[in-house]
């Protein structure tokens, strides 16, 4: 923005909040998580004034919109399918195959959502230099590559995780596999998946923390984060005991894979429903 920077706060490589001094003696405050949802920044005049959001204009704003209702859906429709999926394998109300296709269909919302979350990232309005506390509107991108920052890399592994998922689903409607076929091609891409949402769990608490873990419960985005976060760690339980023993053929435990399932899709549909509030 051209002026000395103020200070700059994250973890590690990762910078979440910027402070600048202004050249009136006020100070612009840009945090990444605010910028990328809402399109905006705080500014705070000098003497003590009370500070007020500046927005990015009506173009980014109306993107950041429409990807985070996009976003939001999908995570909502997805949970509620993987939800029905669970509750279906619970009870036994339907065969595997009919099992599959509903996980398989909200593996593709699950998926929509991911690549959403990512183009939120990539099209999100960017502080310059020189840009006296402004937001600036970039072209239209389908794709970045910017491992350098927080959001994009918490959103990328989250992308990834529907990915590596979607192999996990496909691969359910395989018949007649062994004991081992089944924990490698359906459980290995599983646990792999569920360990890349709770990655991306972790990134997203970094960004939104500042790289430090607190509890902020007047904060929208930091409650979305922790339920998401809790719906990624019942995925990882319910992976778990989906563990097919080879000796025998059955799950470590059925009862808990499909509750962790179902309990964690519920948390997905949850935060989805509380995305729909974080908008600009």
């Amino acid at each position: 923005m051209g002026q000395p920077e103020q200070r700059a706060e994250g973890a590690g490589p990762f910078t979440t909040r910027l402070t600048w001094h202004l050249a009136d003696g006020g100070t612009a405050v840009w945090e990444s998580r605010l910028a990328r949802r809402r399109g905006m920044l705080a500014v705070r005049p000098p003497h003590g004034a009370v500070s007020h959001h500046v927005r990015a204009d009506a173009v980014s704003r109306t993107r950041l919109r429409r990807l985070n209702v996009v976003a939001a859906i999908a995570f909502v429709i997805g949970g509620a399918l993987f939800t029905a999926g669970a509750a279906v394998a619970q009870f036994g109300a339907a065969d595997a195959t009919e099992c599959a296709s509903i996980y398989f269909a909200g593996g593709l919302f699950f998926t929509t959502g991911g690549y959403a979350s990512l183009l939120q990232v990539i099209n999100a309005p960017r502080h310059v230099p020189g840009g006296e506390g402004h937001l600036v509107t970039g072209p239209w991108r389908w794709w970045s590559y910017e491992p350098a920052r927080v959001d994009w890399l918490s959103t990328f592994v989250l992308f990834s995780g529907t990915l590596v998922f979607a192999v996990d689903l496909l691969d359910s409607f395989l018949q007649g596999l062994t004991a081992r076929q089944v924990n490698r091609l359906i459980w290995a891409p599983d646990v792999i998946g569920c360990v890349l949402f709770l990655i991306s769990g972790h990134l997203a608490f970094v960004e939104i923390c500042h790289g430090r873990l607190r509890v902020r419960r007047h904060d929208l985005g930091w409650w979305i984060v922790a339920v998401n976060q809790l719906g990624s760690v019942l995925f990882m339980v319910s992976a778990v005991a989906a563990y097919t023993r080879p000796a025998t053929g059955s799950l470590v435990n059925a009862d808990i894979a499909n509750w962790g399932t179902l309990t964690g899709a519920l948390c997905f549909s949850f935060a989805g429903v509380l995305q729909l509030g974080e908008h600009s």
